[in-house]
């Protein structure tokens, strides 16, 4: 009984299903028809008006869909030259490590102690600490400033004495007489000379006429003290100025590279007084031009 009535609804859907074709046949048919006689339409136009709108929608959606994309490919290729623009423009944003990094506190206990300038020692120049005789622009020097070494002991200058014995015999050509009688002397023995005259006319005195030990010019070997022969009484003295030997020697000593080496009135850059006997062989060469100079040794050389 079940059966008999499942078959008769499968009958009936079926009836149903071919009605609504059949209806939608009719109503497609009566379309094409009113189609044909409205707009005077062949068949295919009639056909191509049913469907061909569908395809002319799609075609349309199709051109939309493409001008979509092709903006958009647009306006993305539009913020990408405005990207760049902004990357020329615009200075890069520096490394934050770079610009922000902290500042290294140093390390004290790693700082080195800064440089701290002392002042050199100075030696004090005596006999004592003078290891080299001073020499300036060639010339050996022993003034009261600087010293000679205590063992410094080089006898009398072969070159001085073979000058001065020209010397004499210019002066005695010209009827002069002369003597040289004091000439080398050693450390030790100006040693002895100073202490005498100290003992007799106190050190400030003995000081203006008599050299300390290691401050001689005698300990050189080139210092020559003249005087006139069988004229003992004005060696080494004040009064041999106005012999007429001294004033000889004052004109002509400086041709054989002799100068005076105390005279008159500098006391004051020399150390000692006017002695009108004292001569130091200096060359002939320089011994004119510090003569012409009007200059002592000292102030011709600069010390």
């Amino acid at each position: 009984m079940d059966i008999m009535r499942l078959e008769q609804n499968q009958k009936k859907k079926k009836t149903k299903w071919w009605i609504a074709l059949g209806a939608g046949v009719t109503i497609f048919a009566g379309a094409s028809l009113g189609a044909l006689s409205a707009y005077n339409w062949s068949p295919e136009e009639a056909i191509e008006g049913l469907f061909g709108s569908s395809e002319e929608q799609s075609i349309t959606e199709s051109s939309h869909e493409e001008r979509n994309i092709d903006e958009d490919v647009k306006e993305m290729t539009r913020q990408e030259e405005e990207n760049e623009t902004l990357d020329e423009t615009e200075p890069p944003e520096e490394d934050q490590d770079e610009t922000e990094a902290p500042e290294e506190v140093p390390d004290e206990s790693e700082t080195p102690a800064e440089d701290i300038e002392t002042p050199e020692e100075t030696v004090e120049r005596t006999p004592e600490t003078m290891t080299e005789p001073l020499y300036v622009d060639g010339v050996l020097i022993a003034n009261k400033e600087y010293p000679l070494p205590t063992d410094y002991a080089p006898g009398e200058d072969p070159e001085a004495r073979a000058s001065y014995n020209k010397m004499q015999q210019a002066a005695s050509a010209a009827g002069y007489s002369l003597v040289a009688f004091s000439t080398y002397r050693s450390y030790d023995y100006q040693t002895d000379l100073y202490n005498n005259y100290v003992a007799q006319h106190g050190q400030e005195e003995a000081d203006r006429f008599s050299a300390r030990p290691g401050y001689s010019e005698h300990q050189t070997g080139l210092g020559f003290d003249i005087g006139a022969e069988g004229q003992e009484q004005h060696w080494a003295s004040d009064s041999f100025k106005d012999t007429a030997e001294a004033k000889w020697l004052a004109e002509n000593a400086h041709k054989f590279g002799f100068i005076l080496r105390y005279p008159a009135g500098k006391e004051h850059i020399t150390g000692y007084q006017y002695e009108s006997w004292h001569f130091r062989y200096i060359g002939k060469d320089l011994a004119g031009k510090v003569y012409n100079s009007g200059q002592t040794l000292e102030e011709y050389l600069g010390i």
